[in-house]
């Protein structure tokens, strides 16, 4: 049953996201069902949703699913439009157990969480030199994996290959023998010597465009970062993988993150409380953005090598009884500690 509309009154909608359409709940600010609506992923689309909000009262607040996805677009569209956009995570099991699952019943679940101020997540801001960021991460990551692929596979060629195949690249780095087997002119297929340098020729080339790609990508990226975080790449053991990922989780908007410690929430290095009766403990924090979490890693397992003043650290509280695990959930959170004081303070001169 939907209540009658006021055109003075608040109206808060969620949005629950697919990627051809988008299906939208309006309630009041009792709670009561205004209207639905189901629109298309097109800009007509986002336009038509803001219209019929506005026509149902005060639209100022809208909870929408899957701001990094199929609902960024429509993210977008509202922030432009002047409304509040609140970040809504899948509905609650429980309450769908008892109601059932559909669009209509996740939009309107999204509406309540805004109204009740269970949601209250800022979505990231993708319109800016983050974002762009985060694009040319995502290629490189794909090309370094892709590359790692056919290194491997150049080496397992060479395990089985022909013997004076094998006999010229055995004894050589994957490096070497890329340049070795991209000169092959292996002539017609015949048998399998002729197959094997067809194979190596092939993967060789695909290894070294791809060199190039991440090469390129790389270059791309640190002149970005450059711009966005300079403090952050002149730490230690922080390189452009490193910086990449922690910015992106940081997002354009690094007023999301209010304290220190929700940016250590973020990359999953906050202490967890793990106490139980006369059992007082702590555990490492499984959650967060696990592409953060591994950034920290790799420069705590950098520092733990290579500073002095790290090693240091390790030492005595290892004659505390420390494990080395434990140890490297300190330094994490000593790391989210410091890097989002960098963070905060580059981003926000750079983006200003």
């Amino acid at each position: 049953m939907t209540a009658d509309i006021d055109p003075a009154g608040e109206v808060v909608v969620g949005v629950d996201t697919h990627a051809d359409q988008h299906t939208a709940a309006a309630i009041n600010g009792l709670g009561q069902i205004l209207a639905t609506i189901e629109v298309p992923t097109t800009p007509a689309g986002y336009r038509q949703l803001v219209g019929w909000a506005r026509r149902l009262g005060c639209f100022e607040r809208a909870g929408v699913e899957g701001t990094g996805a199929y609902g960024a677009g429509r993210a977008r569209h509202l922030d432009e439009a002047g409304v509040t956009v609140i970040e809504v995570d899948r509905p609650n099991r429980q309450r769908r157990r008892r109601r059932g699952k559909s669009d209509t019943t996740d939009a309107e679940a999204a509406a309540r969480a805004v109204l009740a101020g269970d949601a209250t997540t800022v979505p990231k801001d993708r319109t800016g030199k983050v974002e762009a960021v985060r694009v040319l991460h995502l290629c490189r990551r794909s090309a370094v994996k892709a590359k790692t692929q056919a290194g491997n596979q150049i080496k397992d060629l060479v395990l089985t290959a022909p013997e004076p195949v094998r006999a010229q690249l055995r004894d050589k780095t994957t490096r070497q023998r890329v340049r070795v087997a991209v000169a092959f002119r292996p002539g017609e297929v015949t048998d399998p010597a002729t197959a094997t340098r067809r194979a190596l020729r092939d993967l060789a080339r695909r290894w070294q465009a791809l060199h190039d790609e991440i090469k390129a990508l790389e270059a791309d990226l640190g002149r970005l970062l450059q711009e966005l975080v300079p403090s952050l790449l002149a730490e230690a053991g922080v390189g452009i993988d490193v910086a990449a990922k922690l910015v992106i989780a940081a997002g354009e908007n690094p007023d999301r993150l209010r304290s220190e410690a929700s940016f250590a929430a973020l990359c999953g290095t906050s202490p967890v409380e793990a106490s139980s009766g006369k059992h007082s403990a702590h555990r490492l924090n499984q959650g967060g953005n696990r592409q953060a979490n591994n950034a920290l890693h790799t420069v705590v397992l950098h520092r733990w090598r290579t500073c002095p003043e790290t090693t240091a650290y390790v030492q005595r509280r290892r004659a505390e009884g420390k494990t080395d695990r434990a140890i490297r959930r300190c330094l994490k959170r000593a790391l989210a500690r410091r890097f989002h004081q960098l963070l905060t303070h580059d981003l926000t001169s750079s983006l200003t």
